[in-house]
């Protein structure tokens, strides 16, 4: 049962990550809507996957879809066109000189909070939920917990309204993510995450692989494997934190 009477909003890409964050939320809030954000990527599939990850988690967990609110879809298309990366232009995925990968889309996360914390603002919702994650991630500046921080301070002034931005998977490995799942919602999420989520860099969804589906090259494919494995072979690393 959901103990916290606040609604939040969770920033919602059909991914692996925000699928975990939707119910971390759902088992937490009384109340929660879901936000998607298409801004230019190079392919769309993940628009079209958190649509079937939200109807799948519906049937799969009726208590959930209790709680489980309205979906909303931003137009965000100007941030891909002032963008030259990997994920919003047909690039190959590469390290840079200053030794982040090219799928860094400068600002994104800046700019999707503060949408976020505007829609929450008229939507009655206090609390945001992201994925971002400093522990297994790619280096993207913008997932960082004190960028997560000092975004929280900014939006509660701006607003002048407290606005809580909680990162559920800030400091827990793809290992613990997988482990989280599990003791949320058992095989039946962990199940739905392998089958419906998309976490490709590249758009592929092609063979279902033990861990879901993908290129298996990318850097997105690479974590989200070795996360599974690491989770299956009930390391330390799959362990949650006390």
């Amino acid at each position: 049962m959901a103990t916290d009477p606040r609604k939040a909003l969770v920033l919602f890409s059909g991914g692996q990550d925000s699928t975990a964050c939707l119910a971390w939320a759902l088992s937490r809030y009384s109340a929660v809507e879901t936000l998607g954000f298409d801004y230019g990527q190079r392919h769309c599939i993940e628009l079209e996957c958190r649509l079937r990850v939200i109807d799948e988690l519906r049937a799969a967990f009726p208590d959930w879809s209790a709680r489980l609110g309205e979906d909303h879809v931003l137009d965000l298309r100007l941030l891909g066109q002032i963008s030259d990366t990997a994920l919003t232009s047909e690039r190959a995925v590469e390290m840079q000189a200053n030794g982040l990968p090219n799928t860094f889309v400068p600002g994104r996360n800046l700019l999707f909070l503060n949408f976020a914390g505007a829609l929450a603002y008229r939507r009655g919702a206090s609390v945001l939920v992201g994925g971002m994650c400093e522990t297994d991630y790619s280096g993207y500046p913008d997932c960082r917990d004190n960028t997560l921080k000092a975004l929280q301070v900014a939006l509660s002034l701006g607003l002048d309204a407290p606005m809580t931005v909680e990162t559920p998977l800030m400091f827990l490995t793809k290992a613990q993510t997988w482990s989280l799942t599990q003791r949320l919602g058992g095989d039946a999420l962990n199940a739905l995450i392998v089958e419906h989520t998309h976490t490709c860099y590249l758009g592929e969804r092609g063979p279902l692989h033990p861990w879901g589906h993908g290129c298996g090259h990318c850097p997105a494919c690479a974590l989200r494997q070795q996360g599974y494995e690491g989770w299956r072979a009930g390391g330390a690393g799959a362990e949650l934190p006390a």
